[in-house]
């Protein structure tokens, strides 16, 4: 398969925790990557905003089992 983004990010997100990973980097090579666990509090999830604004993150894809 194909990259068709330079930057994006996964996130995991659990009753307490979201865990992201971040991927970026040229499309013709192999992506690097960046994972971190954040609170799923006002003050973890405002953190998460900035971690992914700083990294410049375009696309999210989100997962989750439960209802959150």
């Amino acid at each position: 398969m194909e990259a068709i983004l330079e930057r994006c990010v996964g996130l995991d997100v659990h009753q307490e925790t979201v865990v992201a990973c971040v991927l970026y980097g040229k499309l013709d090579c192999k992506p690097k990557q960046e994972i971190r666990t954040f609170s799923t509090t006002t003050k973890g999830l405002l953190a998460l905003n900035d971690w992914l604004n700083d990294r410049e993150c375009t696309h999210v894809s989100m997962e989750s089992t439960g209802v959150y």
